[in-house]
């Protein structure tokens, strides 16, 4: 596994949070697949709990797609929005519940599932951690069904050990066709660095960035997000400009652009107005919309996701919890993201 996974300090994090700053928790499951005795790396053996608007469970989704374990490696999808406040366990839950009505759709959203993997029929992620003793309630989580345990809730350390494992695992890709998002051997220490830089200023400017903007509730600690997450696009955009590269290492996509994904994918329809990063669309970067269209393109990525997913998770936990329809201009979304002419 190498570089640990960047996470947020911490330190005064309940005085932090006091003052209104979004300070993201620590997870605390991190066995490693196929290194720790417990958990080999066998075709069939594990699932994954996720939420499609959750940008954390994206990358995870998106892992399990483009290394090709859709079959190996079974998968359960929760409601977009938490349990209200009248449920009859507890409010604010991530919940496995096919039968619940989106507010945007007027309908079940066919994507979400029960819960299938433990045997015990739960409705809320948070039994699953409870039959472990455990408080937490995240999603992703990467689960054993033959210990019925859980191996790993940190989506970045599930991303590297899919891809390490990923023939292990039972990917239906070929060997000479399997992508490998972070190269290991001697040979691949420069991209290794320069993944790792990249995953770090990824992480602290946009994936968490955008949380900390749309989230905190103090206009200093958003004003500081708001300005680091524009200037992180201006750079990640001078970057991609800088020799027309395709991806953000240059031919090949890694694990950057992987982690980078979610928040962008989400960016225009999304986070625009619900994180207040009004500052620009994506669409007016036009290096990172062709990135953004170009990795879309990809075999599996548009199946790891459904935008429908998050606005509903998004908005339906606004204030007044409507949904907004756009954007509609230049077309919508997803759609946009198959037209990288859009941006010129």
């Amino acid at each position: 596994m190498t570089k640990k996974s960047v996470e947020e300090s911490q330190k005064d994090a309940a005085a932090r949070r006091a003052k209104g700053e979004f300070v993201r928790g620590v997870s605390g499951f991190r066995s490693v697949l196929g290194e720790d005795p417990d958990f080999p790396a066998e075709a069939g053996r594990y699932h994954l709990f996720v939420a499609f608007n959750c940008p954390w469970c994206h990358r995870v989704t998106l892992a399990r797609n483009v290394l090709g374990l859709q079959d190996s490696i079974t998968m359960d999808v929760a409601f977009p929005g938490r349990t209200t406040q009248d449920d009859p366990i507890e409010p604010n839950r991530w919940e496995f519940n096919p039968s619940r009505i989106a507010s945007l759709t007027g309908t079940t959203l066919p994507e979400c599932t029960a819960e299938t993997a433990t045997g015990q029929n739960f409705r809320l992620a948070k039994q699953v951690y409870e039959a472990e003793g455990s408080n937490e309630a995240s999603v992703p989580i990467l689960y054993d069904k033959k210990t019925k345990r859980i191996v790993a809730n940190e989506s970045a350390d599930i991303v590297r050990m899919l891809n390490a494992q990923a023939g292990s695992l039972g990917s239906s890709m070929a060997a000479n066709v399997l992508p490998d998002l972070y190269p290991a051997g001697d040979a691949y220490a420069g991209l290794r660095q320069e993944i790792d830089a990249l995953n770090d200023q990824i992480y602290v400017g946009i994936n968490n960035g955008a949380y900390k903007a749309g989230f905190s509730s103090n206009q200093t600690v958003y004003a500081s997000a708001f300005a680091l997450y524009f200037k992180t696009l201006s750079d990640l955009e001078a970057r991609l400009a800088s020799d027309d590269r395709p991806f953000l290492t240059g031919d090949t996509f890694t694990e950057a652009d992987l982690r980078l994904f979610p928040t962008l994918y989400r960016h225009d329809p999304v986070y625009y107005v619900r994180m207040k990063l009004n500052g620009a669309r994506i669409l007016d970067y036009p290096h990172l919309w062709r990135w953004l269209c170009r990795v879309y393109a990809l075999p599996g990525v548009a199946e790891s996701n459904a935008l429908v997913h998050c606005r509903q998770g998004y908005f339906g936990r606004s204030w007044n919890n409507v949904v907004p329809l756009g954007p509609l201009h230049p077309m919508s979304y997803p759609e946009a993201y198959g037209h990288p002419e859009l941006a010129s």
